[in-house]
């Protein structure tokens, strides 16, 4: 069995990434070394997340909220206006939404078959912080 945040590590995080990494290179035409160097990894990573071979698990634009804050987080990457603090605390709030929204509750399941998403209410509780 895998904890909420092992699976949000696993799946939730490149989503974002892979999500805002082709919101970069495709919306604002910019080249994947200057975006691998915005979210501080590798443009071996841009590309992986570029061509779906890294953060496909889970599509992590399901609900217009998600999308907002996502293309948010690329606008402020593309104009500059983002520290890395502030991208930190961006993607941990995508992520609580995410999990609010019960996007994760299949990929929970995989990990633990008896789970029941209907009656889990673990990532959905308000009381749920990450660290």
């Amino acid at each position: 069995m895998l904890m909420p945040c092992e699976v949000a590590v696993k799946s939730v995080v490149p989503s974002i990434r892979a999500y805002i990494a082709n919101e970069l290179t495709q919306t604002y035409d910019m080249r994947q070394v200057d975006v691998a160097a915005l979210l501080g990894i590798t443009q071996t990573a841009i590309s992986k997340y570029t061509n779906q071979i890294r953060g496909a698990t889970l599509k992590i634009s399901q609900t217009e909220e998600i999308t907002s804050m996502l293309n948010d987080i690329a606008s402020k990457l593309a104009k500059k206006q983002i520290t890395q603090q502030q991208l930190i605390a961006e993607f941990c709030q995508v992520c609580k939404t995410a999990r609010k929204t019960g996007i994760m509750c299949n990929l929970c399941r995989r990990s633990d078959p008896e789970l029941d998403p209907e009656t889990c209410q673990i990532c959905k509780s308000t009381s749920m912080q990450c660290l």
